[in-house]
């Protein structure tokens, strides 16, 4: 309730209603009206109390708070998060009559938890046992130390406890390294909670996914974060960092792969693996590298000098010559050519009725068939008027542990506590930048 706001005789009452009641109730606070009161003889003054809700239902039985008949001095407004509450009887004006909308609490002074409340002990303990089980370990377990104690009916088909629930990790792209046509780096945050399942490792599998690949068939590649990637013994094509979220007690493990092909569709998959070898569930990204990088400057010598070898008579020699030049140059750097010859000389005759004419169908289909393989996404970015290259370094994580975990017990070892060892270092990063006019 605000301040009792008087000047002579009017005075001005206003309150909030508590809407943290269930069904639309409220609930007034047991606040209380003071007033100075005149005795008999004049001489002497007395503050007298009583309860604002006394003060109301006072009024109430008066009937001076009817719709016609409002006390001078009194005002009293009945509102809801900025709307009218249909059982206000100050509100029953035209247009004003509307449902009370869902309670919404409002504002929390202070957070503590509600075994707490509780004043006996015996009681506060079970009811504190209670939560703890039914928070960490789903109800069907003790919380003993950072850990639970499962119920006998609380065990898998494979005879696994598992009443403390293994989340599943959220596979991310790192956002401070840009993916190019090369290097892609993934992170995710550390699963384990702070009571509960402990998280040994966490396995990742990546394959290159194409038309020219049967998924079911090729799995790709396995590599355990802990075993592989911290231990060192992977390829150094993949870096294994960890650093840490906005809080120190979140880990944040980035992964960080620098050899993969250009223009080409992957599929990552992550999933994470306790101390009692369960799996959680899988998370996946699946995304296409940047396009190849491109020396357009390069790409249009070779078509200068591809329309001087088709130009006039083409003997066998500048016949094998070009035909050598246009298989030797990538699949992207071939249809930067294509591009470039047909911009300049299409009016002697398109690259590929050139290309038939002067080196016959069979070694003109061997060269355009490899035009297939450039994606649209990349085909309609090399046909820009002008693609510059950059390569630029970028700055990453890479971490390895600092002692060897035995062979066989890696299911009773936890990541979170394996002691490693992070440097900085740098990555090459090559990109296009494509446009429709000279940069700069």
């Amino acid at each position: 309730m605000n301040p009792l706001l008087c000047k002579g005789m009017f005075c001005l009452l206003s309150w909030e209603a508590d809407s943290r009641g269930r069904h639309g109730e409220y609930t007034l606070q047991p606040l209380s009206l003071q007033a100075e009161e005149t005795t008999e003889l004049g001489s002497k003054k007395e503050l007298k109390s009583m309860p604002f809700i006394t003060y109301l239902s006072g009024l109430l039985t008066a009937q001076m708070l009817s719709d016609d008949q409002l006390i001078s001095g009194v005002e009293i407004r009945c509102e809801e998060k900025g709307r009218c509450p249909s059982t206000c009887h100050l509100c029953r004006r035209p247009g004003k009559e509307q449902l009370s909308p869902t309670p919404v609490l409002l504002e929390i002074n202070h957070v503590v938890p509600l075994y707490t409340l509780i004043q006996d002990n015996g009681t506060k303990e079970a009811f504190k046992s209670a939560l703890m089980s039914s928070y960490w370990c789903s109800g069907k377990g003790d919380v003993i130390d950072d850990w639970c104690r499962c119920d006998l009916s609380a065990f898998d088909a494979s005879g696994l406890p598992n009443c403390s629930p293994l989340p599943q990790p959220v596979l991310r792209l790192s956002p401070t390294v840009e993916p190019s046509s090369t290097v892609v780096s993934l992170e995710w945050v550390d699963v384990q909670p702070a009571i509960g399942t402990k998280v040994s490792d966490y396995i990742l599998q990546h394959k290159k996914v194409d038309e020219y690949t049967d998924t079911d068939l090729y799995t790709g590649e396995f590599l355990s974060f802990a075993d592989d990637l911290l231990s060192g013994l992977g390829t150094s094509c993949v870096a294994a960092g960890r650093s840490h979220g906005e809080v120190p007690e979140v880990s944040i493990y980035s992964v960080i792969f620098k050899c993969l092909e250009p223009d080409g569709l992957y599929k990552f998959t992550l999933y994470a693996v306790d101390t009692r070898g369960r799996h959680s569930e899988l998370s996946t990204v699946t995304l296409r590298t940047a396009c190849p990088l491109v020396d357009d400057n390069k790409a249009e010598e070779i078509a200068d000098k591809i329309y001087n070898l088709y130009n006039g008579y083409t003997s066998g020699k500048e016949q094998q010559m070009a035909y050598n030049t246009l298989m030797e140059v990538s699949a992207s750097m071939l249809f930067r050519v294509q591009h470039h010859y047909n911009s300049h000389y299409e009016k002697f005759g398109d690259f590929v009725w050139r290309s038939e004419d002067e080196l016959g169908p069979r070694k003109a289909h061997l060269i355009l068939r490899r035009l297939e393989r450039v994606s649209s996404h990349c085909s309609s970015l090399l046909r820009s008027a002008y693609i510059q290259s950059r390569v630029e370094t970028v700055p990453y994580l890479f971490c390895r542990s600092e002692e060897v975990r035995p062979a066989g017990m890696v299911w009773y070892s936890i990541l979170k506590d394996t002691k490693i060892t992070c440097e900085e270092k740098m990555v090459s990063m090559a990109r296009n930048t494509y446009g429709e006019s000279k940069g700069r």
